[in-house]
């Protein structure tokens, strides 16, 4: 059995952000790149499914989309336990949406024979969350989003999974092969022992360029693109706060007053 879990590199949520001059993207030197906490999720899920069904001898391949230097997110992965790493690596693929990354994915992975596809709820960089179904569509496959817990089937080709919807859980019957994207409470990541780093840097990484996938420039321009981002753009400064003086009863008059008539939030 055949199992792939969708990693990418993100800025460290503690880091400092900084929006370019131009307003292109964000200032990335000097700024420490980690493997995004859902994609976490995703892979100890991939993780656990080979060592709760050790029968299959599942073989776990971790996939990132993305420049030369996102190779680290995939010698994570290697320490944290996959048998596998693909790298799908091209200039092309700077700054593409995440339908046109759908597309390469699929391309990438269409004769691969996998079973199973787990990815993380959202990125935590643009929290988009298109990318999981974007990829099933691609793929044709069923796909249960924001998974909080699994249920495997005794041959481990079906599952009843869980999912939190708003004032209530959702219950999901599924069969292989199949895509779950991965929310926060599913499981806890492991962490990678320092032999398991050492030996990482020394694994094969498969690499595949646009051209290796069938994707010219035109297929992955702007124009062909479902979505773009036009431009980004710090949060404007917060304002200073208001003090209200008088008496208790008085000041909460007018605190209700202000959010009422003048901020608008009630």
């Amino acid at each position: 059995m055949k199992v792939l879990a969708l990693v990418k590199n993100v800025p460290d949520s503690t880091a400092t952000i900084k929006v370019s001059d131009d307003g292109s993207g964000i200032e990335t030197k000097g700024v420490k790149m980690v493997m995004s906490a859902f994609c976490e999720f995703s892979l100890e899920a991939a993780l656990q499914f080979k060592e709760k069904n050790p029968g299959a001898s599942a073989e776990i391949t971790a996939l990132t989309v993305g420049p030369a230097a996102d190779v680290s997110v995939l010698r994570m992965a290697y320490a944290m336990g996959v048998d596998k790493v693909t790298h799908l690596c091209d200039d092309l693929f700077k700054d593409i949406d995440e339908l046109s990354t759908a597309r390469v994915i699929a391309a990438g992975i269409k004769d691969a024979g996998f079973d199973l596809i787990f990815a993380g709820k959202v990125g935590i960089d643009y929290d988009s969350g298109q990318l999981g179904p974007a990829l099933a569509q691609c793929l044709d496959w069923p796909h249960v989003g924001a998974v909080t817990a699994i249920e495997w089937g005794a041959d481990f080709k079906s599952a009843t999974v869980r999912r939190r919807i708003e004032g209530a859980e959702e219950v999901v019957e599924i069969q292989l092969p199949c895509l779950l994207t991965i929310e926060k409470g599913l499981c806890e990541p492991r962490y990678p022992s320092l032999p398991g780093l050492m030996k990482a840097k020394k694994k094969p990484v498969d690499t595949m360029d646009a051209a290796a996938l069938g994707f010219s420039a035109g297929d992955l321009s702007r124009e062909a693109a479902g979505t773009y981002v036009s431009e980004f753009s710090p949060p404007p400064p917060r304002p200073p706060g208001r003090m209200i003086d008088g008496e208790p009863v008085e000041a909460a008059k007018e605190l209700v007053r202000i959010l009422r008539e003048e901020e608008k939030a009630i």
